[in-house]
């Protein structure tokens, strides 16, 4: 049960990383400024690598990794698709909501006992630290289009 519990917990995780790639490629097409696009692109390609991590630690205790984003990622896409047709600063502040709530997402399965300890200590000492920074970038970038 505990296994099950934490795979659920991880490929929520898992939804959550496949959704960014997905919304910071979509605002990759959208975005106009050359220095936003190429940090942009450092982000999803964090996200991608996030969500590497993320397939192991599923399969590690003993899932199968979500393939999709899901319900979240279209709501995200959408967001997103509707921001980035009201201007970059828009685009970059529904990334950052994004960020946010993966943060979020991040501390409270870090923060769940029944989540193996290895998984909380890989995502505290790295998945939650790349969290933090996002949301500092999108900060920067949007203060340079301001």
């Amino acid at each position: 049960m505990q296994n099950e519990q934490s795979v659920e917990q991880l490929n929520r995780l898992l939804r959550g990383e496949l959704s960014a790639i997905e919304t910071y490629e979509q605002a990759l097409q959208r975005v106009k400024d050359t220095s936003a696009t190429d940090t942009l692109r450092r982000l999803a390609e964090d996200h991608r690598s996030a969500a590497d991590i993320l397939r192991q630690q599923v399969a590690l205790c003993g899932g199968i990794p979500d393939q999709d984003s899901g319900a979240w990622g279209i709501w995200a896409r959408t967001v997103e698709g509707t921001a980035s047709m009201l201007g970059d600063t828009v685009a970059l502040k529904a990334l950052k909501e994004g960020e946010e709530h993966g943060l979020k997402e991040y501390q409270d399965v870090a923060s769940d006992e029944t989540v193996p300890y290895s998984c909380r200590n890989l995502i505290t000492s790295d998945l939650l630290t790349r969290q933090r920074q996002h949301i500092g970038v999108l900060d920067r970038v949007m203060t340079t289009l301001s």
